[in-house]
């Protein structure tokens, strides 16, 4: 079995659930993928991490940094920035605040983001592309310089092809219809 095979197992296995649900976008679906159920594990971190790293540098798109909207895009970056560690360069991480914190610093964007950095937007679950949206447009508001998204599940409902559509390419690690196929009965929603 391939690491990618054990990542949509895991995903299938802890995340994924059959039955009626709303989405943080609003609309209805059969398939509620809950993502960190698996990124925040261990055996989800040692595969999600190298996978991600992998694709990244295969894009060419020659990052400094990854991140994304808090808290989907959160372990997701920072497996990928300590797969990195013994890679030249490595990765640095960082997180998008939904809003800027009323102390200290009144940051948005939180870690060792750069203005100028050259940067990979994350992604959990691409459902409409929103999220990825506005995390794009804080970093370029900082100062960054986006070259694209890298996303753990595109749940293929039009989100790839609307970030597409702005001119953002977009990685994925695992799409929907192959986790579907391997969600177990037994996830079944009453």
């Amino acid at each position: 079995m391939t690491d990618h095979d054990r990542l949509v197992d895991l995903l299938a296995s802890r995340s994924a659930r059959r039955g009626s649900f709303t989405l943080a976008s609003g609309r209805q679906s059969t398939l509620y993928i809950d993502a960190r159920l698996t990124t925040m594990s261990p055996d989800g971190l040692s595969l999600i991490g190298p996978a991600g790293l992998a694709a990244l540098r295969a894009s060419g798109w020659a990052v400094q940094a990854v991140g994304g909207m808090t808290l989907g895009a959160d372990p997701i970056s920072y497996a990928i920035s300590y797969a990195s560690a013994a890679s030249i360069p490595p990765l640095r991480a960082f997180t998008v605040r939904k809003e800027a914190k009323q102390h200290g610093a009144g940051r948005l964007i939180e870690g060792p983001f750069q203005a100028g950095d050259r940067v990979a937007i994350v992604e959990d679950v691409i459902t409409t592309g929103g999220s990825a949206l506005r995390a794009i447009e804080t970093v370029r508001n900082a100062g960054g310089i986006v070259a694209g998204v890298l996303a753990l599940v595109d749940r293929e409902e039009g989100g790839r092809e609307a970030l597409e559509a702005a001119g953002f390419p977009v990685l994925v690690l695992t799409r929907a219809s192959d986790i579907m196929t391997r969600v177990p009965s037994a996830s079944l929603s009453e």
